[in-house]
């Protein structure tokens, strides 16, 4: 297990990752369900940070224009759908919000995490974990697993997109083999027989 760093306390820090749509909601709804543990997730951190009148959200209508806004909202709201359209496909785009945003999410991540501080473990939850060079914020790393092929599929139904944008969102990620060798445990979710069930079970 990694030594993190910035943090107070000597707590176990789950970083739960993986690939989109590879079933990070159905495992932290688990352990939601069945483990009396903060969870922590940077995905919602993401949306508080932009909501109207933040500095998140100021800086992306400056760079962005008013075309970003959402017409359907009162408040002027960021079309989240849009603006995640324009980053997959503008590399330049994308590496601008990155470096915009990671930096903040890391800074919410870490003083939420020390509102914890008598809490044995706290799970986070970062999609983007590797990516975003997370790594010395959580004491281990554990990283779900399925096929391309399932995420794919997945990533299909749940956006309502074709096969090839899936594929093509899929491979702006880091590759899962590199993401193995980063990380302390494996969690399957490649089948219906929910294996990492009994693996959470062990290591909670």
């Amino acid at each position: 297990m990694r030594t993190p760093q910035k943090l107070v306390n000597s707590q176990r820090r789950i970083g739960l990752t993986g690939g989109i749509a590879s079933g990070k909601s159905t495992i932290t709804d688990y352990i939601k369900t069945n483990k009396n543990i903060p969870i922590l997730d940077a995905d919602n951190f993401s949306r508080e940070l932009v909501k109207p009148n933040t500095y998140g959200y100021k800086k992306i209508l400056d760079h962005f224009g008013n075309q970003i806004i959402d017409d359907c909202s009162s408040e002027k709201a960021i079309n989240r759908k849009l603006l995640r359209n324009i980053i997959f496909k503008d590399e330049k785009n994308r590496e601008w919000i990155q470096k915009l945003l990671h930096p903040l999410i890391k800074e919410k991540m870490i003083a939420e995490c020390n509102k914890y501080k008598k809490n044995k473990i706290i799970l986070l939850v970062i999609p983007l974990l590797f990516e975003a060079k997370f790594e010395d914020i959580c004491s281990e790393i554990w990283l779900v697993k399925c096929t391309e092929e399932q995420q794919v599929k997945r990533l299909m139904q749940r956006d309502k997109i074709s096969q090839e944008e899936a594929y093509e969102i899929i491979k702006l990620q880091m590759h899962f083999e590199t993401k193995t060798k980063l990380s302390d445990v494996i969690l399957d979710n490649s089948d219906e027989t929910n294996q990492w069930v009994k693996k959470i079970k062990e290591l909670i």
